[in-house]
């Protein structure tokens, strides 16, 4: 992709007169848009650390990333002015991080922040002393006093007065923030006797909907976020539960619908600054859209909505044409803001929407997109959406759904093609292993979900870049650009990049993406296990106050709960009991804070309910067999019964017999079949299978596929034999896609047992 296309430069084009500071050599883009600073940046590394010590001066500390609007409004107003810079130069060692390439540091300073002030945010600004620890601390500063907040200025001559004049108590300030911020992040409570139960996911539930909006879906008042891991658990329950299931289709719909998804060029923005999901913060990061899309695709498959799988399409097509990096993996985020104006790229005039569409089609695309009544951002502007559903709206003009869409597609397409001649936003190319294994995971999901082997194909890519380029050493680093790898992989990295790995593995049978994903799980305890079970967050590093195992959910799942359920899922997939051993471990040291905090820890909630298996259908005994019906998700196409003789054979084994009633009309894949037909796969969810015979084709199909496909239809029995892991019950897990003569839905995988 070109410069052009990706919004031009990582970093400001310098000017004849402009300064340049260390910063100029810098691999991250938020770094390089400082580099002409007349400040005497450092970037965070020792040379900064040692001169701080040697001179005992304090230390400024600026966190922010390259999508941070106030970073940049901070950039322009205060680092950019010549007589600011003098009074920081003069006074401190300033040091610029990039909070998305060392979030162990982050972590610390926030939390720093918060103690200190009672909120957060990006940038964030501290003072420190030359040991590391805070003393001063907030978010953006003017530059001079206003907004009842202190000006920059000021800020800058009360610490240098302070550190001059008031040394000792500024030293003791330091002292009780370092080990408020220890305490808060590296407490240690002894583990729970047993992990949480299935209890834990009710009781998360519950705190969910208590703030539910049962009118515009999310929870909670503005600003509103999508928090994936709210999204996650209700799929999770929504088979079983109808509330989780109201929520969920609730919030997917009014999401879906509002400004803060693209309508013109699809994939989520940030968050939404309203309760009604219409105004949205504009910059879009990879590791919503990664998460976004896995969840969408899931929504539609479980709810049958088409909407949500055109939303899914749409964030695919979205990460291919703007996210997509040439060597194979994905960059991690496009800016809000457009010539210091947060999102021009994206809003509208009603002249540019009627010079654009014409008088005629601006008028009967209005109501469907929302600016048939006054502007409503910034006073002038709309930003578009959907205040209907478009089933509803085809409904009203008598039209059908397929015919509605095919209608305004080309007036959609006179949009963002007018939209593209736009300065486009900058783009932060840098690539980071924990964003990218999200991405992975969406594109897999969702390919295998909706019938798309080529975005199957485009995670493969994704995950060949990330485990060939960001691994030199043979051990995963987090970060990468411009050829470059480095520091050392967080928890995130391993966890997320598993997860995608995992399910690569699902949506595409390959034995690598397993190998490789236990090759992953096994460095990241290597070098992460806590002595409590679970995961520190990052490695050691002398630069770090201290090290956190946090279980908690923020804008991506917690890191803790993922390596969880990966672990699980692991255990599943091999056999191996040691996996299950330290998913159980992992949650026994997590119950003390899960359980008192379930509203917190939703995607541990859901690691306990699988550890449990409460996703199942439960099981009943007849005469000596025991026998379960197959998930609802499938039961309008094929219905399963697990038959299992009660008698264990030597060494455990257990003959089974799994019997398939495939609907009428319906057939799916006998073997493994040809695209466009996904092979019925079956594997044991909970152990190991052996001597599986799967019976003869029902019949073979000569239309679908460049060869012959053999397929079952009717009543169907394979037969084989069974041993369950230690402590579960006999369940297999069936993957199949069922087709008419006309079409084939999404492949769909479920548990029998």
């Amino acid at each position: 992709m070109s410069d052009s296309a990706r919004g031009g430069e990582s970093g400001p084009a310098p000017r004849a007169e402009q300064p340049t500071n260390r910063l100029a050599k810098a691999s991250s883009p938020y770094l390089l848009l400082h580099a002409h600073n007349p400040v005497d940046w450092y970037p965070w590394g020792e040379e900064a650390l040692e001169r701080a010590r040697r001179e005992d001066v304090p230390i400024f500390l600026s966190v922010g990333y390259s999508t941070c609007y106030w970073c940049h409004v901070m950039e322009r107003e205060s680092f950019s002015d010549p007589e600011l810079a003098a009074a920081m130069n003069r006074s401190f060692v300033n040091v610029k991080l990039d909070r998305e390439e060392r979030p162990d540091l982050d972590e610390v300073y926030m939390t720093a922040t918060q103690l200190l002030t009672g909120q957060g945010g990006w940038p964030n600004s501290l003072f420190l002393t030359p040991g590391l620890e805070p003393f001063f601390a907030g978010t953006y500063f003017p530059p001079d006093d206003r907004w009842g907040r202190p000006g920059f200025r000021s800020v800058l001559a009360g610490i240098a007065e302070a550190w001059g004049g008031r040394r000792l108590d500024v030293e003791a300030q330091a002292r009780e923030v370092g080990e408020a911020v220890r305490h808060h992040l590296a407490t240690r409570l002894p583990p729970a006797a047993r992990p949480p139960g299935p209890e834990l996911a009710a009781a998360a539930l519950r705190t969910l909907a208590q703030r539910f909006d049962p009118t515009w879906g999310g929870f909670g008042e503005a600003p509103k976020f999508p928090t994936p891991s709210n999204l996650l658990l209700l799929l999770d329950l929504a088979p079983a539960d109808e509330e989780a299931r109201r929520m969920l289709a609730t919030t997917l719909d009014r999401m879906a619908r509002g400004g803060i998804y693209d309508q013109l060029g699809g994939g989520f923005h940030r968050y939404a600054t309203d309760r009604e999901w219409k105004v949205p913060h504009f910059e879009k990061m990879l590791y919503d859209n990664g998460s976004l899309l896995e969840v969408y695709a899931r929504g539609a498959a479980l709810l049958g909505d088409p909407e949500l799988a055109r939303v899914a399409r749409e964030t695919v097509a979205f990460l291919e044409r703007e996210l997509a990096a040439p060597e194979g993996g994905f960059w991690s985020a496009i800016d809000a803001e457009t010539g210091g104006h947060e999102g021009a790229f994206y809003v509208w005039t009603r002249e540019e929407l009627e010079a654009v569409l014409g008088a005629e089609d601006a008028a009967f695309l209005a109501p469907l997109y929302g600016f048939d009544k006054p502007p409503f951002f910034e006073g002038t502007h709309y930003v578009l959406h959907l205040p209907r559903p478009l089933a509803e709206q085809a409904e009203r003009r008598r039209l059908g759904y397929a015919e509605l869409l095919a209608t305004i597609a080309p007036l959609r397409q006179r949009l963002f093609a007018a939209r593209a001649e736009r300065p486009r936003p900058a783009t932060d190319d840098k690539l980071l292993a924990d964003w990218n294994g999200l991405a992975i995971a969406g594109l897999a999901a969702a390919g295998q979900l909706l019938g798309e082997p080529t975005w199957v194909a485009r995670a493969a890519a994704a995950a060949d870049f990330v485990l060939a380029a960001m691994r030199p050493a043979g051990t995963l680093l987090h970060a990468w650009r411009g050829s470059h790898a480095e520091v050392p992989a967080f928890l995130a990295d391993y966890a997320y990049l598993v997860h995608g790995l995992l399910a690569l593995h699902e949506a595409s049978g390959e034995e690598r993406w397993l190998t490789a994903a236990l090759e992953l799980t096994g460095e990241q305890s290597r070098r992460l296990a806590h002595p409590d079970g679970g995961f520190y967050t990052a490695g050691e590093s002398p630069d770090l106050l201290c090290r956190s195992r946090d279980l908690f959910d923020g804008a991506s799942p917690a890191a803790n709960g993922i390596a969880t359920l990966n672990l699980l899922r692991l255990a599943e997939r091999t056999g191996d009991a040691r996996h299950r051993d330290e998913a159980e471990r992992a949650l026994r040291g997590f119950a003390p804070l899960a359980n008192a905090q379930p509203a917190a820890a939703r995607t541990v909630a859901l690691a306990a309910r699988r550890f449990h298996g409460a996703e199942g259908t439960g099981e009943g005994t007849t005469d000596g067999i025991v026998a379960a019906p197959l998930d609802d998700e499938a039961t309008r196409v094929v219905q399963a019964q697990l038959l299992v003789d009660t008698t264990a054979r030597d060494g455990g084994w257990r003959p089974f017999r799994l019997r398939l009633r495939i609907a009428a009309g319906w057939h799916i894949g006998a073997g493994e079949a040809p695209p466009p037909l996904q092979w019925t796969r079956l594997e044991a969810a909970h152990g190991e299978l052996r001597a599986v015979a799967f019976p003869p084709p029902s019949r073979t199909l000569d239309s679908l596929a460049a060869t012959p496909v053999p397929v079952w239809e009717g009543e169907v029995e394979i037969a084989g034999e069974l041993r369950a892991a230690a402590e579960t019950g006999p369940r297999l897990r069936l993957t199949y896609q069922p087709c008419d003569e006309s079409r084939c839905l999404p492949p769909v995988t479920v548990e029998v047992g």
